[in-house]
C-alpha cells in the first residue's frame, strides 16, 4: 500500500504543473503544426472501408508506442468491441479464433508461438485479478490486444509466445446507454446496464452492472458471475484524470474442474459430462481492482501517461483431484478413479505503476519518436493449502476399493468414482482429514526502458533496451536477479499501403519462488528466449482488405513441466527443466469487405514447436525431437457476416480448427472442427441476437494434461438469445 501512496503522489507531482504549462504549450503550437495534428487526426478516423470500420482498430499502444498494422515492426492482433459483441463472446476463451497461433492450453491459460502462457496484462499493467483459474470475462473490455513474440523490452518478465492486453472501458463525455437480457439453454439467464455520458462541465462518467448464470456441460457444475464497473473522468486543459473501480465476483460449482480421461490415442473413456468433483465442490473468486491514470501533454512535442493499479482479490476452492486409474476387469479401460481432497485458498494484494513518456522530434531527416519509462510491480501472496489423501500405497489402495465394494466405505475414505454411471454423494468432505499448510511469498519487479523509433518516407527503424530487477521471496527461500532484454526492428515500405518488417528480441522468466523448492526438484534456471522474425502487412484492392502474414523462428530454454510424479510422497508433483524447444512458424490474418455486406475475419497459423534439447536427467515422458505439449501445427479460424440491408437482418458463421497435439503425458490430442453461427437483427435502438455454439454438436477435447486427469472436453451445443436496447 505505501508504493500506491507513492505512485499516487508523483501523479500529483506530474499533474500540478500543467495548468502553468497550458499557456506555454498553446503558444508553442504554431498554425501549420496545429494544421498538420488536425489532418493527422481526421485521416486517422477516415472510413476507407465498411470491414475495416467495423471490426478493426485503427491504432494499437500495446507497443508503446501508438501504430497502426502497417507502421508495425510486430504483430499485434487487437479484437474491439464490435467483434467481441457480434460474436456472443462472453470471456476470452470465445475469442482465441480470431489470433493467428494462439489455443487454449488450460483455464486462463493458452498456447502462443507454441508456448505455454498464463501472465495477462490490464491497461498495460502487470497484475491479474482473475489469479489464473478464472478465465477473464469481457464485459467492461472494449478492445483486447494479442502482442506477439518475446516483449521483454516493453513490458520485462514474460513467455516468448506473446501476451494479452485487455483494455477496460473508460467514462466517455457522449451520453450512451444500453440494457441487455440474455436467455438460454442449460439455464442461462443474466442482463447488463451500462451508462456513460458528461456529468457536470468537463467531467464525466459511467456506471456498469453485469450478471449472468447457467450450468454447466459437466456433472454438477454451474458459474455465477457478477462484475460491477465505475468510473469517473476529470478533464482538463491539457490532461485527462480518469479513476476506476471493479467488482469481480464468480462462483463455480463443482470445480476446480480437470479433464475427462482418454487413451493413448485420445479418446475418451466416458462421457464428456462426466466430472472428477462432487456437488459440495467450489471454486469462488472476489477480486477488487482500484486504477487511476492521468494522461496529458506537457509540451506540444512531450506526452505523458501514468497509472496506478491496485487489486485486493481471494480465491477460495475445495475440489476432488484424480490421481489413480483403476482397470477393475484388467480389460486396460479404467473403471474407477482414486481421488484426493485439495482445500486451498488464495490471497493476493498488488500495487502496480506504470509512467510512460514519449517525446516527438527530428534526426538524421527521419520524424524521430522516443518511448521511455519506469514500470513497477510489488505482489504480496498468501496462500492455505490443504490436501487429504487416505492412501500411501497400494495396499492402501486395494482395501479402499475393496471397501467401496462391498458397500463399507469407511467415514475418511475418499470413496472412488466410477467412470461409467458415477455415484456421487457417497463421499463426504466434512469427515475428511486434511493436513495443511502455510505458504506466503512476495513478488517485485522493477523496470525502466528507452525505446526509439526513426521513420524515413520508406524505412523505419526501431530500437529499444530495458534493465530490469526481480526479488522473490517465501518463507526460507529467496530470489532476485538483474536482467536486460533487447529489441530491433526495421520496416521497409515499397508502396504506401505495403510495409514488409523484421524484427529481433529475447526475453526472459524467472521461475516462480514456489517452483524454487525442493519438494518439487528444485532449483532451477530461468527461463530464456528469443524471436527472429520477417512480415508483411498491406492494405489492397482499394484498401477494402488488411492482409497481414509472418515467418518467425523462436528458441526457448529451461521451461519446467509438470512430470506427473510424486516421489516423495509429500504432496506436490515434480517439475522437470527441458533444455530447449524450437518453435518455426507461419502466421496468416486476414479482415476484409468481401462485398459491400459481406465481412470475413480469418486467422490460420502453421507451428512447429518440437524439443530439441533434453534436461539429461529423464523423468519426463517427452523426448528429443517430439513436438511440444499442446502445441497444434495447424489452427484455423474464421468468422464471417453477411448483411440483408432490406431485412435488418444480418447473418454469421464461424469455425474453429486446431490440429491435432499431444498433452502433458504425451497422449495424442485429436484435431477437431467446431462451428457456431449468429442471427442479427438490428432496428432503430433494439438488437436481438441468436446464437448457437457447436453448431454440430461435435465432441472434441480442447487441450489435454497429465494421463491421470484427462483431456479438457469442449463444450457441447448450446445456444441463447440476447435483447439489447440503446437509449
Amino acid at each position: 500500500m505505501r508504493q500506491s501512496l507513492i505512485a499516487v503522489g508523483i501523479l500529483g507531482a506530474l499533474h500540478m504543473p500543467l495548468q502553468t504549462l497550458a499557456q506555454q504549450v498553446e503558444s508553442d503550437v504554431t498554425p501549420q503544426v496545429a494544421e498538420q495534428q488536425e489532418q493527422k487526426s481526421l485521416e486517422r478516423i477516415q472510413v476507407t472501408s465498411r470491414a475495416l470500420n467495423l471490426y478493426r482498430n485503427g491504432e494499437s499502444d500495446s507497443g508503446k508506442l501508438s501504430v497502426d498494422p502497417l507502421n508495425s515492426t510486430q504483430m499485434i492482433t487487437s479484437i474491439n468491441e464490435n467483434l467481441i459483441k457480434d460474436q456472443g463472446a462472453r470471456d476470452a476463451k470465445d475469442l482465441y479464433r480470431n489470433i493467428a497461433g494462439v489455443s487454449l492450453f488450460s483455464y486462463a491459460g493458452v498456447t502462443a508461438r507454441g508456448f505455454r502462457q498464463e501472465e495477462i496484462y490490464f491497461d498495460g499493467l502487470r497484475g491479474d485479478p482473475y489469479v489464473g483459474f478464472n478465465v477473464p470475462q469481457l464485459f467492461n473490455v472494449e478492445q483486447v490486444d494479442f502482442l506477439k513474440g518475446p516483449a521483454g523490452m516493453l513490458y520485462g518478465a514474460g513467455d516468448p509466445g506473446g501476451i494479452f492486453n485487455y483494455v477496460t472501458k473508460k467514462p466517455k463525455t457522449e451520453t450512451q446507454a444500453n440494457a441487455r437480457l440474455i436467455l438460454g439453454t442449460d439455464k442461462r439467464f443474466g442482463g447488463s446496464v451500462e451508462a456513460t455520458g458528461e456529468t457536470f462541465n468537463n467531467q464525466s462518467g459511467r456506471v456498469g452492472l453485469f450478471y449472468e448464470e447457467q450450468d454447466g456441460f459437466r456433472d454438477n457444475t454451474a458459474s455465477e458471475v457478477t462484475i460491477v464497473d465505475l468510473g469517473y473522468r476529470f478533464e482538463f486543459e491539457n490532461a485527462l484524470l480518469t479513476t476506476q473501480y471493479t467488482h469481480y465476483a464468480q462462483d463455480l460449482d463443482g470445480n476446480r474442474l480437470r479433464g475427462v480421461p482418454t487413451n493413448d490415442e485420445g479418446e475418451f473413456y466416458t462421457d464428456v459430462s462426466w466430472n472428477h468433483n462432487e456437488a459440495s465442490d467450489f471454486l469462488n473468486l472476489r477480486s477488487d481492482v482500484f486504477q487511476v491514470s492521468l494522461e496529458g501533454a506537457i509540451t506540444r512535442n512531450l506526452s505523458y501517461d501514468a497509472k496506478v493499479r491496485f487489486i485486493d482479490n481471494e480465491q477460495d476452492q475445495q475440489y476432488h483431484e484424480p490421481r489413480v486409474l483403476i482397470d477393475l476387469d484388467m480389460d486396460e479401460i479404467p473403471d474407477l478413479v482414486l481421488r484426493e481432497f485439495r482445500d486451498q485458498i488464495r490471497e493476493e494484494q498488488s500495487t502496480s505503476v506504470g509512467i510512460n513518456f514519449e517525446y516527438q522530434s527530428t534526426a538524421f531527416g527521419a520524424q524521430q519518436r522516443t518511448a521511455f519509462g519506469i514500470e513497477h510491480f510489488d505482489g504480496d501472496f498468501d496462500g492455505y493449502f490443504g490436501t487429504y489423501r487416505p492412501y500411501s500405497g497400494n495396499d492402501d489402495i486395494a482395501a479402499i476399493v475393496s471397501r467401496y465394494l462391498s458397500g463399507t466405505s469407511l467415514a475418511t475414505d475418499i470413496v472412488p468414482l466410477r467412470l461409467n454411471d458415477p455415484d456421487y454423494g457417497l463421499t463426504d468432505s466434512d469427515s475428511y482429514l486434511p493436513s495443511y499448510r502455510d505458504s506466503s511469498s512476495t513478488q517485485k519487479r522493477q523496470g525502466a526502458y528507452l525505446l526509439n523509433e526513426l521513420a524515413w518516407q520508406q524505412f523505419t527503424l526501431v530500437a529499444g533496451i530495458r534493465t530490469d530487477k526481480f526479488e522473490d521471496g517465501s518463507a526460507g527461500s529467496d530470489f532476485d536477479d538483474t536482467e536486460q532484454t533487447f529489441r530491433l526492428g526495421a520496416i521497409y515500405k515499397p508502396s504506401e499501403n505495403v510495409s514488409i518488417y523484421t524484427q529481433w528480441a529475447d526475453s526472459y522468466q524467472p521461475q516462480s519462488i514456489g517452483n524454487q523448492a525442493t519438494e518439487v526438484g528444485g532449483s532451477f534456471d530461468p527461463v530464456t528466449g528469443e524471436i527472429i522474425e520477417l512480415g508483411i502487412n498491406a492494405e489492397l484492392f482499394n484498401e477494402s482488405t488488411l492482409f497481414r502474414a509472418a515467418i518467425y523462428q523462436i528458441k526457448r530454454q529451461n521451461i519446467l513441466q509438470n512430470t506427473g510424479t510424486d516421489p516423495e510422497n509429500d504432496g506436490r508433483d515434480n517439475l522437470a527443466a527441458l533444455g530447449e524447444v524450437t518453435s518455426d512458424g507461419l502466421e496468416i490474418e486476414v479482415l476484409s469487405d468481401l462485398t459491400e455486406n459481406w465481412v470475413l475475419s480469418l486467422a490460420y497459423a502453421y507451428n512447429d514447436a518440437v524439443i530439441t534439447k533434453d534436461n539429461g536427467s529423464g523423468g519426463f515422458s517427452n523426448n528429443v525431437g517430439d513436438q511440444f505439449a499442446n502445441a497444434p501445427r495447424n489452427t484455423l479460424g474464421f468468422w464471417t457476416r453477411y448483411q440483408l440491408p432490406e431485412y435488418n437482418l444480418a447473418l454469421a458463421f464461424g469455425g474453429d480448427y486446431v490440429d491435432e497435439r499431444l498433452s502433458l503425458s504425451g497422449q495424442t490430442v485429436k484435431s477437431y472442427f467446431i462451428a457456431d453461427a449468429s442471427i442479427i437483427y438490428e432496428v432503430d435502438n433494439y438488437s436481438v441476437l441468436l446464437r448457437i455454439d457447436n453448431l454440430f454438436d461435435k465432441e472434441y477435447a480442447e487441450s489435454g494434461f497429465l494421463d491421470r486427469t484427462g483431456h479438457f472436453p469442449g463444450e457441447t451445443r448450446s445456444a441463447f438469445v440476447e435483447v439489447n436496447y440503446n437509449f
